[in-house]
């Protein structure tokens, strides 16, 4: 088990930033020995997951496996796709559904409208979670203890001049999320973009997951938001509930 902890900390060393790594810089990256972090690399090159060019290791499209494997043993994704493509159509904007990952949010399904971020989003993209409208949602639904220690893990930084920072803060902001049922992030996240998230919950009450509509503030703005982006995401929140197990 511990072998396989450290193969699996190899592969997630990689990102948009490091597609190429030498064993040096994996070990620093995942704190493991030299020694081990080229046994782990070896490894994954012999079965296919990773490719070596003499120096650098790359990750190769067997890893997607790992992912379509999640993909397609659960079917919250295809239950919550179809009613996000009709909330998008409805309002003309962009709107996804994520899971709460550590200090993260992952994103498990997706319809857009048009571009809304400097960065492409798609299903498998991460965000911060502590200053997305969804991040929020899913945080405010954890016990407070467990939220914090995941905002902490994510050493919040702004990310424009909006971005609220402060955990004290950010825990008051949870707070009036769990009261309201919804959270509402204006361009903490980029300037620009407003966004509105709600919780989605199975038979137990448990949230599962969070769904959002995301606009440019000159599209929508919170009166927008209030008057007819709420009351379609409520509605949309009352039908999914029911199916999720």
């Amino acid at each position: 088990m511990a072998a396989l902890e450290k193969g699996l900390a190899v592969i997630e060393c990689f990102d948009a930033g490091h597609d190429r790594l030498t064993i040096a810089e994996v070990a620093r990256a995942t704190d493991l020995s030299r020694a081990a972090a080229r046994r782990c690399l070896l490894t994954l090159a012999r079965t296919g997951y990773a490719e070596f060019d003499g120096k650098f290791f790359r990750l190769t499209p067997r890893v997607l496996r790992l992912g379509y494997a999640w993909l397609s043993s659960t079917a919250l994704p295809q239950l919550v796709q179809p009613f996000l493509e009709r909330l998008s159509e409805e309002t003309h904007e962009s709107s996804s559904a994520s899971l709460l990952d550590g200090p993260e949010i992952v994103y498990i399904a997706r319809s857009a409208q048009r571009r809304i971020m400097s960065v492409g989003l798609s299903v498998g993209s991460r965000l911060p979670a502590f200053c997305t409208s969804m991040g929020r949602v899913l945080l405010a639904a954890r016990d407070p203890d467990d939220a914090r220690a995941r905002i902490l893990a994510g050493r919040p930084r702004a990310l424009t001049a909006k971005t609220v920072t402060d955990v004290d803060a950010l825990m008051t902001v949870l707070a009036r999320v769990k009261e309201q049922g919804h959270a509402i992030v204006d361009q903490e996240l980029e300037l620009g973009l407003i966004s509105v998230a709600m919780p989605l919950r199975n038979s137990r009450g448990e949230t599962v997951a969070a769904f959002n509509l995301s606009a440019q503030v000159q599209h929508a703005g919170r009166v927008e938001i209030e008057t007819n982006f709420l009351p379609r995401m409520r509605a949309m929140q009352g039908l999914l509930q029911p199916l999720i197990a």
